[in-house]
C-alpha cells in the first residue's frame, strides 16, 4: 500500500500521477457512458440531445477546472479555464470542416456518432504526443515560443483573408491518397468501417474501406491539422503539460457532443471565423511576449477571448437571422446542383 501512494504521489510531467489517474478514469468513464448507455441503441442525435450531452461535458470540464483550482490553486484553475475556453473557440471551424465531410461523403447523422466517437480515440493518443512534443520544445528550446507566436499571428492573418474559401473536397488531397492508396466502396456498408467483398477483377475476397471508414480517417487528419494551431495557442496561457492536455481533451469531447446542434445551423455561423482569427493573432501576440517575461493576465485573457467569440457568435446570428438553418449536407448538395446547372 505505501508503494502505491508513494507511486501514485510521484510526479509525471511536473504533476502528481493521481492527477493524470483521475483524468484518464473520468474519460474512459464519459465514454463508456457515452457509448454503453447513451448511444447503445444507434440513433439519430437531434439537436435537443445534442445540447444537452453539450451541456453535461461542460458542467463536468468546469467540475475539474474547481477541482484543479482547489487543489493547485487559482492560478492553475484560471489556466485550465481559459485553455479550455480557447480550444473550444478555434475547434469550432473543425466542426464545420467534419460537417463538410460529411455532407461529400453522404454520411447520414444515423452513422456520423459512431464517426466522431471512434475519433475521439484517436485524438486523445494524437494529442498526447503533440502536446508531449510540444512541451518538450518548450522546456529545451525557450525561443520556440517566439515560433510559436509568429505562426499563429499568420495563421490568424490567413485566415481572416480566406474566410470565404470553402473546402474543395473534389480537390482533397487526403481523400485522392485514399482513392489511389485503397480500396473503397461506393456506397455504405451499414455501420461498417471495413467489409471482405469480391475484387472486380481478381475475383477474390478482400479487404474494402467503406466511406464511414474514408470519413473516420479524415476527421482524424483534419483534426490533427487543426491542433497545430490550437496547442500552441494554449502554450500561450500556460507551459503545463497536465493543464494543456486535460483542457484540450475536455473541449474536444465537449464540442464533439454539440456536433449535431452546430450541424443543424450551419450557415447561421459563417461570420465566425472572424472572431476566431482575431482571437488566434492576440494568442500569437501574447505567446510571443513570453520569452521576453512580458505576461498577460490570464483572467485578462479569459474574459477577452470570451467577449471576442460572444461577439462573433451573435453577429453572426444577427446577420442571418432571416436565413433559413441549413445543415452542411444541404449546402454541398446546393453547390453540386449550381455546378450541375453552369456546366448544363
Amino acid at each position: 500500500m505505501e508503494t502505491l501512494l508513494a507511486a501514485l504521489t510521484g510526479d509525471f510531467l511536473g504533476t502528481p500521477i493521481y492527477f493524470w489517474v483521475a483524468f484518464i478514469a473520468l474519460v474512459i468513464g464519459l465514454l463508456v457512458f457515452d457509448l454503453g448507455i447513451l448511444h447503445r441503441d444507434e440513433h439519430e442525435i437531434e439537436a435537443k440531445e445534442s445540447l444537452l450531452l453539450y451541456g453535461m461535458y461542460v458542467c463536468i470540464a468546469l467540475a475539474f477546472g474547481a477541482w484543479v483550482w482547489f487543489q493547485r490553486g487559482a492560478q492553475a484553475g484560471l489556466e485550465f479555464y481559459t485553455g479550455y475556453l480557447i480550444e473550444q473557440s478555434l475547434a469550432m471551424d473543425n466542426m464545420f470542416v467534419i460537417a463538410t465531410i460529411f455532407g461529400f461523403l453522404g454520411i447520414p447523422r444515423l452513422y456520423q456518432h459512431r464517426v466522431l466517437f471512434w475519433g475521439i480515440l484517436g485524438v486523445i493518443l494524437f494529442r498526447a504526443i503533440l502536446i508531449g512534443v510540444g512541451a518538450a520544445l518548450v522546456n529545451n528550446f525557450n525561443w520556440i515560443l517566439f515560433l510559436f507566436g509568429a505562426f499563429l499571428v499568420f495563421t490568424g492573418i490567413r485566415m481572416f483573408s480566406h474566410q470565404d474559401d470553402e473546402p474543395d473536397m473534389d480537390n482533397n488531397r487526403i481523400l485522392k491518397f485514399l482513392r489511389k492508396r485503397f480500396r473503397i466502396t461506393n456506397t455504405l456498408r451499414g455501420r461498417s468501417f471495413m467489409v471482405k467483398e469480391p475484387d472486380p477483377k481478381t475475383g477474390k475476397i478482400v479487404t474494402w474501406l467503406t466511406p464511414l471508414a474514408v470519413a473516420l480517417i479524415m476527421v482524424e487528419i483534419v483534426d490533427l491539422i487543426f491542433a497545430v494551431d490550437s496547442v500552441p495557442a494554449v502554450f500561450a496561457v500556460t507551459q503545463d503539460t497536465f493543464i494543456v492536455y486535460t483542457s484540450n481533451i475536455f473541449a474536444i469531447l465537449g464540442l464533439r457532443a454539440l456536433y449535431f446542434a452546430l450541424a443543424a445551423a450551419m450557415n447561421r455561423f459563417r461570420y465566425l471565423q472572424v472572431s476566431l482569427a482575431i482571437i488566434l493573432v492576440l494568442i500569437g501576440i501574447k505567446i510571443f511576449l513570453v520569452p521576453l517575461h512580458i505576461h498577460i493576465d490570464t483572467l485578462l485573457s479569459l474574459v477577452v477571448t470570451i467577449s471576442i467569440l460572444a461577439g462573433g457568435v451573435l453577429y453572426s446570428l444577427w446577420k442571418t437571422r432571416n436565413e433559413p438553418n441549413l445543415t452542411e449536407a444541404e449546402a454541398v448538395e446546393g453547390e453540386e446542383e449550381k455546378a450541375s446547372s453552369a456546366r448544363s
